[in-house]
């Protein structure tokens, strides 16, 4: 008695074990077009924001050379 009832645990034990490990797997490939649009916006959203960054960059590099240009003393010829 004590071997079936050993057994039967064993049994539901491992059903129960296969179902969770069954379950917690199943579930990520119904959201894959939903990650490859987001992945694609993310992609578009830190492009913008690289070309931002080198817009600024150019109007920042362009203050500076004129403010090293006003900044320089003008020679003066006689």
């Amino acid at each position: 008695m004590s071997k079936l009832l050993s057994v039967l645990i064993a049994a539901v034990f491992a059903t129960v074990t296969v179902a969770s490990f069954a379950a917690s797997h199943g579930g990520a490939m119904k959201d894959d077009k939903k990650m490859e649009e987001k992945k694609e916006e993310m992609k578009e959203e830190k492009k913008d924001e690289k070309k931002m960054e080198k817009k600024e960059h150019t109007k920042k590099a362009a203050k500076k050379e004129e403010m090293k240009d006003d900044q320089k003393p003008e020679k003066k010829m006689y």
